[in-house]
C-alpha cells in the first residue's frame, strides 16, 4: 500500500470512530420537581378609564385648549367647535323660556282667577236673592214676574261663573304647557350647544389629541385619547380553549416589551364573558401588584396566567413525549403513559414509568 492510500484508509477509520461516538444515544431519567400549569396571554397596557373622545356633531374646530400630556379634571374643555348659529338659537330659546315662565305670567293668572272669584260671588248673591223671593212667593207676597226675573238672574250668574272658571282653568293649563315646552326646548338647545364644547369625562391625562384648529371633526373619527394619569390595567386575550381554566383573582406573570428583563405580577380582575368571533379569544383584564415606575398606554406584553402548582411531580421534557401518550425507552420500546400538568418545557407523568426508566429522544 502506498503512502497516499494508507493516509486515506486512516482517515476513513478515524471518521468511522468519530461517527460511532456521536451515534451513541443519550438517555434521561424522569425527575421529581415542582410544576406549574399556566395559560398564555398577550395584550396591551391601557390606562384605567381610558376612552376615545368623539364629537357628536360635524363641524370645524374653533379652539384647542389642551395638548398631549396635559392633565385634566372632569369637565375641563378640550376643544370647541364653531357654533355661531347655535348660539343665536340658544339665546332665542332662553328668551322664550323666560317669557313663558309661570312667574312672569303670574299677573295673567291672577286676573282670570279674580274674574272667576267675582263671578262666583255674583252667583252666590243671586242665589240668596232667589231663595228670598221664593220664600215670599210661598207666602203669596210679590209677583210671579219678579220670581221669574230672580230665577233668570241666578241662571245667568251660574253661566257666567262656569265660563269664568273654564277661562281660568284654560289659561292656567296653557301657561303651564307653554312654560314646560319652552323650558324643554331650552334644555334641548343647551344640550345641543354643549355638543360644540368637548369636555373631559374624567380626571386624568390627555395621552393624544389628533386635531388642529380649523380642521373638520365628525362623529366617525376619534379626536383624542384620555385616561387615568397613574393607574393602568392589562388587557389581554385568552384562547377559547383555555378560558374555562381561568378565574378571577388568579396571578398573572407579565413581561412587557418595554421592560424585557423584568417579570411583573398581576391579578386577574375581569373576564369578559363574550368571545370575539373573529379572533376566537376572550378579553381579560388584570391589575399590577407592583407596577413599573415608568409606564405608558398601548405597550404590548406577553404573560402567563398561573392556573395551579403541583409540588414533587415526576417530570420529563415535553419533546420526549410521543403523541401526548407514549415515551421511548433506551431499547427503543414505546411505553404508554398518562400525563398530567404541562408547562412550556416539561410534562408531568402520572402512570406508565418511574424515575428509574431510561428514556431516549424520539426520532423526529
Amino acid at each position: 500500500m502506498n503512502l497516499h492510500k494508507k493516509q486515506i484508509a486512516i482517515s476513513i477509520i478515524t471518521l468511522m470512530v468519530v461517527a460511532s461516538c456521536h451515534s451513541k444515544t443519550e438517555t434521561i431519567h424522569p425527575v421529581i420537581q415542582d410544576i406549574t400549569q399556566s395559560v398564555y396571554a398577550s395584550g396591551v397596557v391601557k390606562c384605567e378609564n381610558q376612552y376615545d373622545v368623539f364629537s357628536n356633531i360635524t363641524g370645524i374646530v374653533e379652539h384647542v385648549f389642551v395638548k398631549d400630556g396635559d392633565t385634566v379634571d372632569i369637565g375641563t374643555p378640550l376643544l370647541t367647535i364653531l357654533h355661531d348659529a347655535q348660539t343665536l338659537l340658544n339665546e332665542n330659546a332662553r328668551r322664550k323660556a323666560e317669557y313663558n315662565a309661570l312667574q312672569v305670567n303670574a299677573g295673567k293668572l291672577k286676573e282670570v282667577r279674580s274674574m272667576r272669584s267675582y263671578a262666583k260671588s255674583q252667583m252666590q248673591n243671586e242665589k240668596i236673592l232667589l231663595e228670598r223671593q221664593q220664600r215670599l212667593w210661598a207666602e203669596h207676597i210679590g209677583s210671579l214676574s219678579l220670581l221669574e226675573q230672580r230665577e233668570l238672574a241666578y241662571q245667568n250668574a251660574q253661566n257666567n261663573y262656569t265660563a269664568a272658571s273654564e277661562q281660568a282653568n284654560e289659561m292656567e293649563r296653557q301657561l303651564k304647557y307653554e312654560a314646560k315646552v319652552t323650558k324643554t326646548n331650552l334644555f334641548i338647545s343647551n344640550a345641543t350647544t354643549s355638543d360644540y364644547i368637548l369636555k373631559s369625562k374624567i380626571k386624568g391625562k390627555v395621552y393624544a389629541i389628533d386635531i388642529l384648529e380649523g380642521e373638520m371633526v365628525s362623529p366617525q373619527s376619534p379626536i383624542a385619547v384620555v385616561g387615568d394619569a397613574h393607574k393602568f390595567v392589562l388587557e389581554m386575550q385568552i384562547d377559547e380553549y383555555d378560558i374555562t381554566s381561568v378565574q378571577l383573582g388568579m396571578p398573572v406573570y407579565v413581561v412587557l416589551n418595554s421592560h424585557k428583563d423584568s417579570v411583573f405580577q398581576a391579578i386577574v380582575t375581569k373576564i369578559n364573558p363574550m368571545m370575539d368571533e373573529k379572533s376566537k379569544t376572550f378579553l381579560l383584564e388584570a391589575a399590577f401588584v407592583v407596577p413599573p415606575k415608568t409606564l405608558f398606554p398601548q405597550i404590548s406584553f406577553e404573560g402567563n396566567v398561573l392556573i395551579r402548582t403541583k409540588k414533587n411531580a415526576m417530570l420529563i421534557p415535553r419533546n420526549y413525549l410521543i403523541n401526548d401518550s407514549m415515551v421511548m425507552n433506551k431499547s427503543g420500546t414505546k411505553l404508554i403513559v398518562k400525563t398530567g400538568l404541562k408547562d412550556y418545557r416539561m410534562v408531568e407523568i402520572l402512570q406508565g414509568i418511574d424515575t428509574t426508566e431510561e428514556l431516549i429522544l424520539p426520532t423526529q
